[in-house]
């Protein structure tokens, strides 16, 4: 097969491929190899390259399996890691000039499982400061080269969408992975807060932070996230409850179940946006789902002010031990944020987690009456330059904790670039996402689209 041939495939396919022996982890690495070489100039989503080792860890894994230790469907997968997780003995930069040259001892956990499964780094990827809004990248759209791909994981989302990467790892304080997933035509899901361990991560917010990867398919999502989820006890926050066979899901019928549609709140600023999102819900419809409106809490925007309140406290107390000596190292926007975290009070900080926990319920509340939430995924399309775009409809279900996903339904052929919807579901309900989004799939072909890099665009 030719290198744009592996890169097509899909996790499942790669993999099965790679069990039957029919393919090389180091033929599948080096076709990655070839494709950064011939796009990273253009597409620039990569800060540390780990080209050789990953080659390494290939011929490695390509002698487990010739002797039949398979270790399941992410063996010999090359992956990209967002620049805030650490890597042992990778320089992890946070995207910031406050630790340009750090270099960590351990992995994070989610790296370790990952290494567990067989999954090789193949690089670091751009992020925004510490994944907070500001100090954008010079990371652009694959499918666009003039747009901006979203932030934070600005890197991890084009990294998979320009065919440099078979999957990536990326974090959401606010929308940092739901947007710039739909923004490069990626499913990505936000698991629910705790299911995937943040040790070994540097904090934007203690009680808001998510870990989740940027793949093609539903069917991928699953694959990955069976890897990644589990309990840690290393994270205060992580959830010690059973892991769940999540790959068995895409086997599952979706007929039957009830997804509510918001009845304010989730206008988007571009007709292409809600093109697509009447059209999913068509879909849904023909699939034999359910479809009711619900009514969004009254106190969303008031839940908004208090997330990013929290955000700022917790990002100030996590830096508080480094900011004042390396002040003029963290970039504008990273001062200003701090400085608002310093500033605040510990009565508005402790109100606005009581406001978050109000909210949570009433958002609990939705689910008494539907299996999965159907939004839009971002409130307008990619804009020009490297600003990382707006997360308001990311937002609410971040500061709740719930388990989202993004899945590509539609496609802007003016701006050339994708649209996304979101899927929104209860606590530790991550399994209804994926029941209907690999329904959706199914009976669409928007995740099989490819970013071309065309020359009139790199013009």
């Amino acid at each position: 097969m030719t290198d744009n041939q592996l890169q097509s495939l899909t996790i499942a396919e790669q993999a099965s491929r790679i069990r039957s022996k029919e393919l090389s982890p180091v033929e599948l690495i080096q076709s990655y190899i070839q494709s950064i070489e011939d796009r990273e100039p253009y597409v620039q989503a990569f800060v540390t390259l780990t080209l050789d080792q990953a080659v390494h860890h290939a011929k490695i894994a390509e002698t487990e399996i010739m002797r039949g230790n398979y270790l399941g469907p992410l063996h010999g997968i090359p992956y990209g890691v967002k620049d805030i997780i650490w890597t042992a003995g990778i320089r992890t930069t946070g995207g910031s000039n406050v630790f340009p040259d750090f270099i960590p001892a351990e992995d994070a956990a989610v790296v370790q499982r990952l290494s567990a499964a067989g999954a090789i780094v193949i690089g670091k990827t751009t992020t925004t400061e510490f994944a907070y809004q500001g100090g954008e990248p010079p990371t652009r759209n694959p499918w666009n080269l003039k747009l901006t791909p979203g932030g934070s994981s600005s890197g991890s989302a084009a990294a998979v969408s320009a065919s440099m990467s078979s999957f990536s790892l990326g974090t959401q304080t606010y929308g940092s992975l739901i947007r710039p997933a739909s923004y490069n035509g990626l499913t990505c899901m936000k698991p629910t807060f705790g299911r995937v361990s943040r040790h070994g991560v540097y904090i934007a917010s203690w009680s808001l932070d998510h870990i989740g990867a940027f793949t093609r398919t539903v069917e991928d999502q699953a694959l990955v996230l069976e890897a990644i989820c589990g309990s840690d006890y290393r994270d205060p926050h992580s959830i010690n409850e059973e892991t769940v066979t999540y790959s068995d899901l895409n086997k599952k019928s979706a007929a039957g179940m009830t997804i509510g549609i918001p009845d304010s709140y989730f206008i988007a600023e571009d007709i292409e946006i809600q093109q697509a999102f009447d059209e999913a819900v068509n879909v849904l419809l023909s699939l034999g789902m359910d479809v009711v409106k619900v009514k969004i809490p009254e106190m969303i925007e008031v839940a908004d002010a208090a997330h990013k309140m929290v955000m700022r406290a917790e990002g100030a107390e996590y830096h508080a031990e480094h900011y004042e000596d390396k002040r003029l190292s963290y970039g504008p926007n990273m001062r200003e944020q701090l400085e608002l975290g310093h500033e605040m009070k510990a009565v508005d900080y402790i109100r606005a987690q009581r406001i978050r926990t109000l909210f949570r319920q009433q958002m609990m509340e939705l689910f008494d009456s539907i299996d999965v939430l159907l939004t839009p995924a971002t409130v307008h399309l990619p804009k020009a330059g490297y600003k990382t775009g707006n997360p308001r409809f990311n937002g609410p279900f971040t500061n709740a904790g719930l388990p989202a996903m993004t899945i590509p339904a539609g496609f802007d052929e003016q701006r050339g670039v994708p649209v996304g919807v979101q899927l929104v579901a209860a606590w530790n309900r991550e399994d209804q996402l994926l029941k209907v989004g690999s329904a959706f799939q199914q009976v669409t072909n928007y995740h099989s689209r490819r970013a071309q890099l065309s020359v009139e665009v790199k013009q």
